[in-house]
């Protein structure tokens, strides 16, 4: 009864309130309407009709080099509710993903992350800690990535050195240290797992070739990592990264990396502050809770579904084990190979030891226009392969099954979805 009576007063109290104000405004009230309606009317860009439909997003096979089709568990865990990037909880599933990344890399490295960002983040993100204005950087360049690095070092002021091969061809350790030797830079660049051309380079030896030379040892494992093995500490590498959205199974948006002691000195007492301040490891090291700190700072806002999906993933990989994963990833590419093969196809890549597994790349059939193949294979059987990419166009048509993906199944639907585009597609007589 006490509060019905103290809200019946309250009501009370703010009908009259309402009609003194009412009352009070009478005399003024016509032009405080015409600014309110003037104000409300001043909309000129009215709100998208696109934006009034329901989302629709197609389901495709998406056997291309990445992003990859999605496991339902990994799509659940991005689904999740979300919690406060700073919260204890989120701390504690930043430490699985540490732990997870340190296991796929192969690491004990302390100084181990995931970026909020693209591979490109992680890969802005090494170049940027480790490499100061003015200093000596050396890129492999043999494909895309290659040149992306080599642009990102001389964006921030490096001098930029580069070992320049056609898509698909090898650096041998010997040309790598003569580069050393004659250039003497702070790091070095080189891809494990080049995408654009289907390559997966030998890794072994060189590390020890930039430790004799006092440089850094960068590799890019994107296309790679989960698919081809890898060993960041037994292989001397300084600085390795990955992205998200191929076979670790998880959308695009969050990116790996790993710094050894090595790079971390060079990092962390050079004289002028990184570039960027978002992927400046000083504060990123502390907001991941590898700087020995007590208390983590805020620097920016994390991928929160993003790190719960990753953190999925990382799971999956640590149940299935690296080397199961690797074992899978060789076998269906072996089968993929004859298959193509017994479709009168060529691989790009001769020899089968350097091939990619994740992604297959094939010599363009000849007579056929490649842009036609693919329009044909998405358009009749919702399937996504691509062409080349940056060097690479115009020379391979490239096919990925990696991950989910990783399944004798999809590389029957891949091989039948080419057989069909080779038959109805117009070839030239040339």
């Amino acid at each position: 009864m006490m509060q019905r009576a103290v809200f019946s007063r309250g009501a009370l109290l703010a009908q009259n309130t309402a009609a003194a104000l009412e009352s009070s405004l009478a005399p003024r009230s016509a032009p405080l309407l015409m600014r309110l309606d003037r104000s409300m009317s001043s909309l000129t860009i009215p709100p998208p009709a696109a934006l009034l439909r329901p989302l629709e997003v197609p389901n495709r096979y998406l056997f291309g080099p990445g992003p990859s089709n999605v496991p339902p568990r990994v799509l659940a865990a991005g689904g999740r509710p979300i919690i406060g990037h700073l919260h204890p909880e989120m701390y504690e599933i930043m430490n699985d993903i540490k732990k997870g990344i340190q296991y796929i890399f192969q690491t004990e490295n302390n100084m181990t992350i995931s970026m909020s960002g693209s591979g490109h983040a992680a890969m802005e993100c090494a170049v940027f800690n480790t490499v100061e204005p003015g200093e000596s950087v050396l890129v492999a360049v043999n494909g895309i990535w290659g040149e992306r690095v080599a642009e990102i070092a001389e964006r921030m002021g490096a001098n930029v050195h580069r070992m320049v091969k056609t898509p698909g061809q090898l650096f041998s350790n010997t040309e790598i240290e003569q580069a050393m030797a004659k250039h003497k830079p702070v790091l070095f660049f080189l891809t494990h797992g080049e995408s654009s051309a289907g390559l997966c380079h030998p890794m072994d030896g060189i590390g020890d070739i930039c430790q004799k030379h006092n440089c850094l040892f960068l590799v890019d494992t994107v296309a790679s990592m989960g698919a081809a093995p890898i060993f960041m500490d037994s292989q001397k590498i300084d600085i390795l990264y990955t992205g998200s959205q191929k076979a670790l199974n998880s959308p695009p948006g969050t990116a790996p990396i790993s710094f050894n002691e090595r790079a971390c000195d060079k990092m962390f007492n050079r004289k002028t502050k990184p570039v960027s301040y978002l992927l400046d490891m000083t504060h990123l090291s502390n907001y991941w809770g590898c700087d020995g700190q007590t208390v983590r700072a805020y620097h920016h806002t994390g991928p929160v579904s993003g790190f719960f999906s990753l953190r999925e993933s990382l799971a999956i990989l640590a149940e299935k084990g690296l080397e199961e994963s690797w074992r899978q990833h060789k076998e269906l590419a072996a089968y993929l190979y004859k298959g193509l093969e017994d479709l009168g196809l060529t691989l790009f890549i001769r020899d089968k030891d350097l091939r990619l597994p994740s992604v297959t790349t094939i010599a363009i059939p000849k007579g056929y226009n490649w842009r036609e193949l693919l329009v044909y294979m998405m358009k009749n059987h919702n399937m996504e392969m691509t062409g080349g990419l940056g060097p690479s166009i115009g020379m391979v048509m490239r096919i990925g099954l990696m991950g989910y993906n990783c399944k004798k199944s999809n590389a029957d639907m891949a091989l039948h979805a080419l057989a069909d585009a080779l038959k109805n597609c117009k070839k030239s007589k040339v």
